[in-house]
């Protein structure tokens, strides 16, 4: 047998500047690394609108509060459709993120808001305010993310692909 890493064939075989298709593969990973950087936070954004709504009844407070339980349902809802609107079209919906952050805000507020005539309990404050608290974050990151997301692309701050020394 003859070994093969001395036939000068060899080497222009492993040159992936000759690549017929190495265009298509940068612009490939170019876009890769445009893609989004959230995505993830999008799902917790739905999970945590469908705790939101559901919420009354685990902590058990549906019968006791139908106002609180009515808010609690219909926000959670409003922050799971946001999350599956992040989900399915980033590109229109880009700027919900602030308005999950809004209806975390008013998640917290709502027990002393809505409970009017009716003394929340303890449950009902701590689960308002952490699941609030958790939407308000979300959303925020996920604006945030969106917006240094723009702000680089408008200045063309260079990536990955484009600093390569072979482009």
């Amino acid at each position: 047998m003859s070994d093969i890493s001395e036939h000068p064939t060899s080497t222009p075989l492993h040159d992936i500047n000759r690549h017929p298709d190495l265009p298509e593969m940068r612009e490939r990973y170019e876009r890769l690394l445009r893609g989004r950087q959230d995505s993830a936070l999008d799902g917790m954004i739905l999970l945590t609108g469908l705790y939101a709504a559901v919420s009354p009844w685990i902590v058990h407070f549906s019968a006791s509060n139908p106002d609180l339980r009515t808010s609690n349902l219909i926000v959670g809802l409003a922050v799971a459709a946001f999350g599956l609107g992040l989900t399915m079209a980033p590109e229109r919906m880009g700027r919900l993120g602030w308005a999950c952050a809004a209806a975390g805000v008013w998640l917290i507020v709502t027990p002393w808001v809505a409970t009017v005539g009716h003394h929340p309990t303890t449950g009902m404050i701590w689960n308002n305010v952490l699941v609030g608290a958790v939407v308000v974050l979300l959303g925020c990151a996920t604006a945030g993310i969106r917006m240094a997301t723009a702000m680089a692309a408008r200045r063309n701050v260079p990536t990955m692909s484009s600093a390569h020394p072979s482009s």
